[in-house]
């Protein structure tokens, strides 16, 4: 078959040549609302913010400089706050949309079936699709294809053929990694994991060759080292489970000490790794389990010696994975995290959370989806410029509100608001004094706030409390003395996050 001549990066110049986003970067912050002048305490807000939805799931995204790539089972795009089939637009399986607007862009290739994966090139020029398809823009592509991030046409000439389910894409220079259900490319035998050139389509040698199914790929900065994972148990052969590391020339497996933190495949318990991420010389490892109590968590590993850095133990599969900043963000159906130090069981399903990078701490960031689609999980798919994270799923709704399949959260300072405290409760049992006593709230990304208490406009004191949706609000009780009988005093609360600040209603009373 005829071949594409691409001008592409090298491997040595892919760090380099990494998009810049657009906007501020990301700082991530401490989570003490004195010095969260953004409002949140890491490095994005809980706010939605406005974004095109679609009418089925979201299964993969991809970023390329101002645009979001996103591929599923949808057919249709609509405007935010539209109900289905209202102002809506053909988009059959893949779609792009403006990094900075979320509306959908001119770029509509044609795709005959589900698209499962999506990878953009580190200049920004190209993005292979994988998935189930046979053709795209009325063009034979068996499961790949490659197309221009420019013009959305496909590649002339770039035409590998897989034969069944691409599910995982790379690109790392010169090289596109793939991973599936697949067991022949080309006519070649290739189980479940392959390689091709980006400038030219052909299949490369590389072959680890893995006895059942690849859903993560990733790629060390240095590109020495490819990180697999899925629900194999063996690599050419040898045991592997769920997650390994190999070279990414010969295919090898190096030793990997931090799979064994997996737990090995039993009748009650199959846990596979969904998501992969790089950053610096950390990969984090995203898990989801079938069977009760089976392994759901994030563990973090060296990536040069394999070796176990961290790991959680939050029960509810987790599908996907970004690492921003300090933080690592976390697409799930997290119902019990409290192994971790988090929220029981019980408490209602957490489907966004964050994770320090550091030890795998949950941070301070709640906003949350439903999992109103097939799958029951919600979050599937995390793709971000630096300074922003989109999310694709089979969700219905974001934060309460109606918002299917997509969705996206910046780090556009203010955050979400404080709740509303409510009217302290304030009593005259002894002569000239008041007891004031209030409770802590809530806020969607900070659990460090800051309570002010203030008699009319006179401030009484100030207290800095941590609070979680899942544990009891702490009471703060003062008393001031020295007041004169007879008069009504009116005292109430402000919350504030460090940039935004919650008035409570008064209450009244009359001193003794």
């Amino acid at each position: 078959m005829k071949k594409a001549l691409l001008v592409v990066v090298t491997a040595a110049a892919v760090v380099a040549a990494a998009l810049v986003p657009s906007g501020r970067p990301v700082v991530a912050a401490t989570n003490k609302a004195k010095s969260a002048p953004s409002g949140f305490g890491s490095a994005l807000s809980a706010v939605k913010q406005t974004t095109w939805q679609t009418n089925a799931s979201v299964n993969a995204l991809a970023v390329a400089g101002n645009t979001v790539f996103a591929g599923g089972l949808f057919t249709r795009v609509r405007p935010p706050g539209n109900a289905a089939g209202v102002g809506d637009a053909a988009r059959k399986y893949f779609a792009a949309f403006n990094r900075t607007t979320g509306v959908p862009t001119r770029f509509a290739p044609q795709v005959n079936g589900p698209v499962w994966s999506v990878a953009t090139s580190a200049d920004g020029k190209w993005v292979v699709i994988g998935g189930d398809f046979t053709v795209v823009n009325n063009q034979p592509r068996e499961r790949i294809a490659l197309l221009s991030v420019a013009t959305g046409k496909l590649v002339a000439g770039w035409d590998p053929a897989i034969n069944f389910r691409v599910a995982a894409l790379r690109i790392y220079g010169n090289t596109v990694y793939v991973g599936g259900s697949f067991g022949r490319v080309d006519k070649v035998t290739r189980d479940r994991l392959a390689a091709f050139s980006l400038s030219t389509g052909a299949l490369l040698p590389w072959n680890p060759d893995a006895d059942d199914d690849v859903h993560a790929i990733d790629v060390s900065t240095d590109g020495k080292r490819v990180f697999v994972g899925g629900g194999f148990t063996e690599l050419k052969g040898e045991y592997h489970h769920a997650l390994a590391m190999v070279n990414s020339t010969t295919g090898d497996a190096f030793k990997m000490p931090a799979a064994a933190a997996i737990p090995e495949e039993t009748q009650d318990c199959d846990s596979r790794v969904k998501d992969l991420e790089v950053q610096g010389n950390k990969v984090f490892v995203a898990n989801a389990g079938s069977g009760i109590g089976c392994y759901d968590g994030v563990l973090a590993a060296d990536v040069t010696t394999g070796k176990l850095i961290w790991q959680n133990h939050c029960l509810g599969a987790t599908e996907a994975i970004k690492a921003i900043g300090n933080w690592l963000y976390k697409g799930s159906h997290a119902h019990d995290c409290s192994e971790d130090g988090g929220f029981p069981d019980k408490t209602g399903m957490h489907h966004l959370l964050v994770e320090s990078t550091a030890d795998g701490k949950l941070g301070p960031w709640f906003p949350n989806t439903d999992a109103g689609g097939e799958t029951l999980v919600g979050p599937l798919a995390f793709a971000s410029g630096g300074n922003d994270l989109w999310a694709g799923g089979d969700f219905t709704e974001v934060n309460g509100v109606p918002q299917e399949g997509l969705t996206r959260f910046t780090n556009a300072r203010g955050g979400a608001r404080p709740a509303l405290p409510a009217a302290p409760k304030v009593a005259n049992s002894r002569a000239n004094k008041v007891t004031i006593s209030f409770t802590t709230v809530l806020d969607l990304d900070n659990t460090a706030l800051t309570y002010t208490l203030y008699r009319g406009k006179t401030k009484i004191g100030s207290w800095s409390r941590y609070s979680n949706s899942w544990t009891t609000p702490t009471t703060i009780t003062t008393t001031e003395s020295g007041l004169s009988s007879r008069q009504t005093l009116a005292y109430h609360v402000e919350v504030s996050d460090g940039r935004n600040v919650t008035k409570g209603k008064a209450a009244t009373v009359r001193v003794r």
